[in-house]
């Protein structure tokens, strides 16, 4: 019995490329905000919060992997905003370690200074951010730091843009050349084919010349203006992703000189080939040998030359595109972390085996809607080829995960590890539709109707679609030989008569093109294979906007790091149980000098604090003094004291914000009041900070 399937319209065309657009932007929306940076901030001298009794000679930052930074990549900022470091950037890393120091002026005054650093990951990814600490006490402070980090803001969109076309060009160019050379090598004269190739080359090498322009606003200023920067644009040439990308402007040159021997010289060759072929059915004999006697010496065949010819192509085309992927190899995720010399190759390979595959995948759905034929012969052996490229996908890809992952617990705790939980049901519901495919494959392999009886006008179709017009040349040229029909005479004597033969063969193109159309549109087996190639498109949109996405998050190795610093931190900390009052009384010696202290922190926890403090007189009454000074000591770190100058807010009210105390633990706190010139006292109590 025939198999039969629904007619994949265009109203249902449009509603699953509406279904595809909507699900790639909600893929865009929701996983946009958890790209961030890959090298992180793993350490600092001081650390973020601490308060020193003097001035350090320098600032240093520890980070996890290898950074770049300028001669302003490092800032520190006094509480009046101004620049208290040297700007002298200099790099103390040893061995493994990375870390970089900036030297601070001499002579700072105390008070809380601001951290702000900015620098360019291994894998080519802008990281910033900012700290703070307090010299001899904590103070107010108007330093200024950028709300927005590096690498965001219309700048950020933009480069995130020019990526995810670079992905889809690499994956158009790579998959459909090798689509064209390794399953349908008629594909060469096809149009549709040539548009498709030529586009993902176009595509790719815009997006290239666009990244390389956004590389200094991108990974600087965030300025759009600053794309246009002449002296910008020479120091990104001289970083390893500009390096990188200009080296992909170059092998993209070799790539245009491919395509146009692909396109010209290859798919010319092919058309006399194949017409031959028809011509002479019976004289195999010779040519099947791949030489010819002549004249005492052999020749190559046509057929011989064509074979030599696509073997050249396919080892030049193979070293290209490989050279390509190098150029992301080298400059983001594969370049950094453990095993580079392994992930660098096993990335080169995870990248072809997708554009083999989705771009394979591409060209194939542009075949069957938009070429006049394909043989059953070229979908299954792109049905084998795809099968491998899935099984490469899968290893390089588990390898890929392992590196970048490492622990069960990262997969499912971090953004990444969740990303790639994603990435990898996408791939899932690929291969399911896939095995869908090729069942259809099958069943249209088991046909002969679609293939076996109109093999010639096909190819003579698929010629003038080419715009080659090789078959309504032949045709008309053999019209006049024939010797028969009113217009053979006529030919041979009226000019008009030979331009009105040409029409009518055009014409006669052009019925049997629709004729085969008619005939592949109700094919069933055709039509589901293309139902369930369009549907494996329309996911590969999505798992491509979900694989850049990927690309420009943080790895779940360095994400579950942080995040384990931050869980220690947490767990050493006891849980908050609101405010902390302590009640001191208090006898100056002199005349009315006894009363009572009540001071309040809230949260009294480490970090930043508030604290209020209210004095009474020995009756209960509101008592007001010249002056009352606060110290807390960490006697157990050797701390302190830590001075704190609370500001007369009403008679008897004195406030202090903030209070920053740099760790949890037992800290002494004392409390100095002075209720005439000549009288005061300092009295003490222990108080647990969380």
């Amino acid at each position: 019995m025939t198999a039969t399937a629904p007619r994949f319209g265009a109203v249902s065309l449009v509603r699953l490329l509406l279904v595809t657009t909507v699900l790639l932007g909600t893929v865009l929306t929701v996983l946009s905000g958890t790209a961030s940076a890959h090298a992180a901030l793993t350490g600092s001298t001081p650390e973020d919060g601490a308060v020193v009794a003097t001035a350090p000679q320098d600032i240093t930052l520890t980070f996890s992997e290898q950074i770049a930074m300028g001669d302003d990549s490092i800032r520190v900022l006094d509480p009046d905003n101004k620049r208290a470091d040297t700007a002298k950037i200099r790099d103390l890393g040893t061995g493994s370690t990375v870390k970089y120091g900036v030297g601070l002026k001499a002579g700072l005054p105390d008070g809380t200074y601001t951290v702000a650093w900015r620098a360019v990951s291994a894998d080519s990814h802008p990281v910033s951010g900012a700290f703070t600490f307090s010299i001899g006490a904590p103070s107010k402070t108007t330093a200024a730091v950028p709300d927005e980090k590096v690498g965001g803001g219309l700048v950020g969109t933009l480069y995130d843009i020019t990526r995810y076309l670079a992905y889809t060009g690499f994956i158009l160019l790579v998959g459909g050349t090798a689509f064209i050379l390794l399953c349908w090598q008629r594909g060469a004269s096809v149009r549709p084919l040539q548009r498709l190739v030529v586009q993902g080359w176009l595509a790719l090498t815009a997006a290239t010349l666009a990244m390389l322009l956004l590389r200094t606003p991108y990974t600087g200023s965030g300025k759009l203006a600053d794309a246009f920067d002449l002296g910008g644009l020479q120091d990104v040439l001289t970083t390893k992703t500009g390096a990188a990308l200009v080296s992909r402007l170059l092998l993209l040159g070799a790539a245009a000189l491919f395509i146009a021997v692909l396109f010209g010289t290859y798919a010319r060759r092919e058309a006399p080939e194949e017409k031959g072929e028809e011509a002479n059915p019976g004289e195999g004999t010779e040519e099947s040998t791949g030489t010819r006697e002549s004249t005492g010496t052999a020749e190559k065949t046509p057929s011989t030359e064509k074979n030599d010819l696509a073997f050249g192509l396919g080892m030049g085309g193979t070293v290209v595109a490989a050279g390509i992927a190098a150029t992301w190899a080298l400059a983001e995720h594969a370049s950094t972390g453990i095993q580079p010399g392994v992930a660098m190759p096993v990335d080169v390979l995870h990248l072809l085996a997708v554009a083999t595959w989705l771009g394979g995948l591409t060209a194939l759905l542009i075949a069957l809607y938009k070429a006049p034929f394909i043989e059953s012969a070229a979908i299954r052996r792109f049905s084998r080829i795809a099968f491998v490229s899935v099984v490469v996908l899968a290893a390089t890809g588990l390898y890929q995960s392992w590196r970048q992952v490492g622990s069960w617990s990262a997969l499912g705790g971090t953004s990444y590890g969740r990303l790639l939980l994603v990435k990898v049901g996408l791939v899932a519901v690929l291969v399911v539709i896939a095995w869908f495919s090729r069942r259809w494959t099958g069943r249209l392999a088991e046909g002969t109707g679609a293939d076996s009886g109109t093999g010639s006008e096909a190819g003579t179709e698929a010629e003038a679609e080419a715009g080659t017009g090789t078959g309504a040349k032949a045709e008309a040229a053999a019209e006049p030989e024939t010797g028969s029909g009113p217009e053979t005479p006529a030919a041979t004597t009226v000019v008009g008569d030979a331009e009105r033969a040409t029409q009518l063969t055009r014409q006669k193109a052009a019925m049997a093109s629709a004729r085969q159309k008619r005939l592949r549109d109700s094919d069933p087996e055709r039509t589901g294979l293309r139902r369930s190639v369009l549907a494996e498109a329309g996911v590969a949109v999505v798992l491509l906007a979900v694989t850049t996405v990927l690309t420009s998050t943080e790895p779940a190795r360095t994400a579950e790091q942080e995040t384990g610093r931050a869980g220690a931190a947490a767990a050493a900390e006891p849980e908050k149980t609101g405010p902390t009052t302590v009640t001191l009384p208090f006898d100056t010696g002199g005349e009315n000098g006894q009363g009572t202290v009540r001071l309040t922190l809230d949260p009294a926890r480490s970090g930043v604090n508030v604290m209020d403090i209210y004095l009474d007189d020995a009756e209960g009454k509101v008592m007001d003094v010249p002056e009352v000074k606060i110290a807390f000591t960490l006697t157990a770190e050797k701390i302190g004291p830590l001075p704190i100058v609370p500001v007369r807010a009403a008679a008897g009210k004195w406030t202090a914000d903030p209070v920053l105390l740099p760790m949890p633990g037992d800290w002494k706190l004392q409390v100095t009041v002075r209720t005439s010139d000549i009288d005061q006292t300092t009295v003490d109590k222990n108080v647990k900070i969380g």
